[in-house]
Parts: C-alpha cells; sequence; structure tokens
C-alpha cells in the first residue's frame, strides 16, 4: 500500500472537549440558526449575504474581515442576513496548490493537520466570540465535519462533491441549511437529484457508525455556472435560469424551494469584480417574478479586505485572497449596502 499513516489524530469529541464552547456562544448560534431557518421556510423575507474570501489563510485577516462584517451587518439587519464564509477546506481539481487551513494554518508552512484541526476550531469560535457572527464552510470532507458542526450555520457542497454518496448522506442528518452546488457540467438533475437525498432519510455508514437521518428539510440549490465541454465558462444565474430551476423545483416532492446564487466561479467566468454587476441583475429578476423572487434566498459573495488574488510568497500582502480573486472591502461595502437599498 503506497499510504503512509502519519499518527492518530484526536477526534472530534476529543477536539470539542479540548475547544469547547461558552453557554453564551451555543446561545447565539441557537439564535441565528432560528433566524436563518427562517428565511428558507419562507417564514422571513431578508436575504442571505454568505459572503467572505475564497479561502480562510490567515486568522487575523480574516477576523479583522469578520469583525467589518459585523459592523456592516448592524446597518442593514431590517432586511439582510449576513453569514461569513469562513472556508477551511479548499477544493483543488488537479489536488494541487493551498488546500485551506485545515491542512496549512499557516500557508507558508509544511502542512500539519493536527495543527490545523486546532486552528479551524478556534478561528470559527472566535468569529462568534468576536462578532456575534455565525459563519459558514464547505464540506468538503463528511468525515470531518463534525469538528465544526456546533460552531457553523451553514454548510456548502462543492460542485466536485455534491454526486457523492457521503455528502448526500451526511447533509441529510445536519439541523441548518446545506446548500448543494450545480456540478462543475452544469446538469441541474444532479443537483436536484442531491437534494432530494439530503432531504431524506436514510441509513448508512458514518465515522465507524451506523447512523440513521430524519432528513434536512433546509438543504437546497446553489447556482454557481458551469464549463462546457470546451472548458469554457457559462453562467446560470440569468432570469431564464431561475425560472427554469423554479420548473424543475415544482416537479419533484421538495420541500422549501430554495436558491442561493454564486455570483463568482463559472457565473462571473472567475472575472471576481462581475459579482457587483451579477447581484444586481439577480436583484432586478426578483423584481420581475414573485416566483423567482419566492425562490432566491440570497447571494454567495466572494471578497476580502484587497481585491484580487497574489501567490503564496513571503511578502504576501495582508488580507488578499490567496486562492481565487475576491471583491475588497470598499467595492463590497458599497454592494452590500446598495442590495438594501434595491431590497
Amino acid at each position: 500500500m503506497n499510504m503512509q499513516f502519519i499518527r492518530k489524530l484526536p477526534i472530534p469529541k476529543e477536539i470539542k472537549e479540548q475547544f469547547p464552547l461558552s453557554e453564551n456562544l451555543k446561545r447565539i448560534k441557537a439564535e441565528r440558526d432560528e433566524q436563518i431557518a427562517k428565511v428558507f421556510t419562507g417564514e422571513s423575507d431578508k436575504l442571505i449575504l454568505i459572503i467572505g474570501p475564497c479561502s480562510a489563510d490567515r486568522e487575523d485577516a480574516v477576523l479583522e474581515y469578520t469583525s467589518r462584517l459585523a459592523g456592516l451587518q448592524e446597518k442593514v439587519k431590517d432586511k439582510i442576513i449576513i453569514i461569513p464564509r469562513i472556508y477551511t477546506n479548499k477544493p483543488r481539481t488537479t489536488g494541487e496548490g493551498y488546500k485551506g487551513m485545515v491542512h496549512q494554518p499557516d500557508p507558508n508552512k509544511d502542512e500539519d493537520m493536527l495543527e490545523g484541526l486546532i486552528a479551524i476550531r478556534e478561528l470559527h469560535t472566535r468569529a462568534i466570540a468576536q462578532t456575534g457572527l455565525t459563519c459558514a464552510d464547505e464540506m468538503l470532507y463528511p468525515e470531518n465535519h463534525r469538528y465544526l458542526n456546533d460552531l457553523l450555520s451553514y454548510v456548502a457542497v462543492g460542485a466536485r462533491s455534491v454526486e457523492n454518496q457521503q455528502h448526500r448522506l451526511t447533509a441529510s442528518g445536519l439541523d441548518i441549511p446545506v446548500g448543494m452546488k450545480n456540478p462543475t457540467g452544469g446538469d441541474l438533475g444532479v443537483m436536484l437529484n442531491s437534494i432530494v437525498a439530503a432531504q431524506s432519510s436514510h441509513t448508512f455508514l458514518y465515522r465507524g457508525w451506523e447512523c440513521r437521518t430524519s432528513g434536512n428539510p433546509l438543504s437546497h440549490a446553489i447556482l454557481r455556472g458551469y464549463v462546457n465541454k470546451h472548458g469554457a465558462s457559462l453562467p446560470n444565474y440569468h432570469y431564464e435560469d431561475i425560472m427554469y430551476l423554479y420548473e424543475l423545483y415544482g416537479e419533484r416532492n421538495l420541500v422549501n424551494p430554495a436558491v442561493i446564487i454564486d455570483t463568482n466561479h463559472a457565473n462571473s467566468g472567475k472575472q471576481y469584480d462581475q459579482q457587483v454587476r451579477i447581484a444586481k441583475e439577480v436583484l432586478h429578476s426578483c423584481k420581475h417574478s414573485k416566483e423567482i423572487r419566492s425562490l432566491v434566498k440570497g447571494l454567495m459573495i466572494e471578497s476580502y479586505l484587497e481585491d484580487g488574488c497574489q501567490k503564496i510568497s513571503d511578502n504576501t500582502v495582508y488580507g488578499k485572497s490567496i486562492t481565487d480573486p475576491c471583491l475588497g472591502w470598499e467595492k463590497s461595502e458599497r454592494l452590500v449596502l446598495d442590495i438594501a437599498d434595491q431590497l
């Protein structure tokens, strides 16, 4: 076997006991979870904004960014619920490059997954304690989710993972919204099948246990654009795309029909500055169709302290993405305020 077992890592229960959540932070999470759930069930007409860096790369910059979001949340709280993106796992198309804080708490040092598991738990805990905002992360590894499951208010399943059985069944056991992205090839049927699976009850093997889930009624779609057979990025956020998804939802026995529109990735052709235009176009579609407005629950925006992205080096710019390019803070703040004005 070409696999080296380096060391046994602590199980989630052990990490949680070492870095527990205070009663106050548990209360904050419960209140936030209830507010967010009401958007997906239709009890609240607020818009969800899942916004933040492509990947969390360093604690200080991420916490500064999240603190700024907390100030912005106060200004728009009547219309918008902000869920900071703190993505500590980073999928890589070829397996090369920075795989996130869980692998490398310091991008300039070697991988250390024990240090990484501790770092991501501390980061998410400090984000809640310092800002009062519970956050989102990607479920790249279903078996790792329990290291953070008492901290998160939103989980995304990525385009490369959405067809995976373990992701779908694990999502069926969560009690927070789980967004299922359309696959990179764009097949919405695949995405909807994953939502059907996540909303259903299952018995399966998880972390050495036989588990039974009751289904997750808050699982929903994320439209992120797609790539055609020639490798070209194509969008699926337009009026016609969302109406088509509305019709597909109507053909299936799904509760709480919902979609989050990802304004970056293939929807923007990775042109991060186009996120402003795309977000406003989606809101325009909502104004012209009550069906679209009922389906669109929010937007996902890649944003950080500085515009663009950079390569990892000893002289990396503080608050600038080391993975996909992001909107800088000034543009992001203006966009959030503009969105609130349009709602």
